[in-house]
């Protein structure tokens, strides 16, 4: 498999998605840089750095636990560097850490759109930036950014302009990039969730969707890993819905990864 022995870092993988993505990817043969800034158990979040190292390790492939604030172009360096001393290359870089405010214009605080814009928008191009020259060096990479399609319909900037910015640019760095990295064999795609999922973000955000209408973290763990595991030149430049590019893969069997299998999961925010 592409993925055995390679180097996966993924943002944001203490818990939810980005978890789930550092699991299934380490089932696959990689070894995984938990890159987040939990280090510590949180009263009510379950899941640290640590934690997910364990698992990881339990699947009988090496982790690199990094507290990691994203915010900071200095950790990133150091991230990178470490990834490589440590397991000698960087093959994979998931940009799942992420901020939502889903506040209007006039209601959001100023320093939530800095926020947001310093984790969805920045951090990608800068962790991007660092990892680059390493997959290079190995002849070929894959960057995956956790953003979705982008549709300038009106609805999706309606009632949380800050937030839907933050992150079609976030898609907007995908296009942009592969097509400066492309020729070198590194791949840069976007990925969204087709539902809703079941995370920290919809259960502490007032006004989400019900538990019971999600899907779990693994369905868009799966499509990562269909995406990762691609030769880099037979996808590139792509915004990819999870259920879309399962089904691509002959997967068409959902019900294992509904949190209720008797309530209808419902389309994510940007989806519908």
């Amino acid at each position: 498999m592409y993925l055995t022995g390679k180097t996966a870092i993924i943002t944001g993988s203490s818990r939810g998605i980005g978890r789930a993505i550092a699991l299934r990817l380490a089932r696959a043969g990689a070894n995984i840089v938990v890159a987040a800034k939990t280090e510590r158990a949180h009263p009510k979040l379950p899941g640290t750095i640590l934690s997910v190292a364990q698992e990881i390790r339990e699947l009988g492939v090496e982790a690199l636990p990094l507290k990691v604030d994203v915010r900071d172009e200095a950790a990133i360096s150091a991230m990178v560097e470490q990834a490589v001393v440590t397991f000698g290359r960087v093959d994979i870089l998931v940009n799942n850490a992420g901020a939502i405010n889903l506040r209007t214009t006039e209601q959001i605080d100023v320093n939530r759109i800095d926020l947001m814009y310093s984790i969805n928008q920045r951090a990608p191009l800068i962790c991007a930036q660092h990892c680059i020259p390493h997959m290079r060096k190995a002849g070929r990479g894959h960057i995956l950014n956790m953003s979705p399609p982008i549709d300038l319909n009106p609805k999706w900037f309606k009632n949380y302009t800050a937030y839907t910015i933050s992150k079609f640019a976030m898609t907007m760095a995908t296009i942009g990039l592969a097509s400066e990295v492309g020729k070198s064999n590194i791949a840069v795609n976007s990925l969204w969730p087709k539902t809703t999922i079941a995370t920290a973000a919809i259960e502490f955000n007032p006004g989400m969707p019900p538990l019971e209408s999600c899907r779990t973290p693994e369905i868009v763990a799966d499509a990562a890993h269909e995406i990762i595991d691609t030769e880099p030149r037979q996808l590139n430049g792509q915004a990819l819905l999870d259920e879309d590019i399962l089904r691509e893969r002959g997967i068409s069997d959902f019900a294992g990864y509904a949190v209720d299998p008797d309530t209808p999961p419902m389309p994510d925010l940007y989806i519908g």
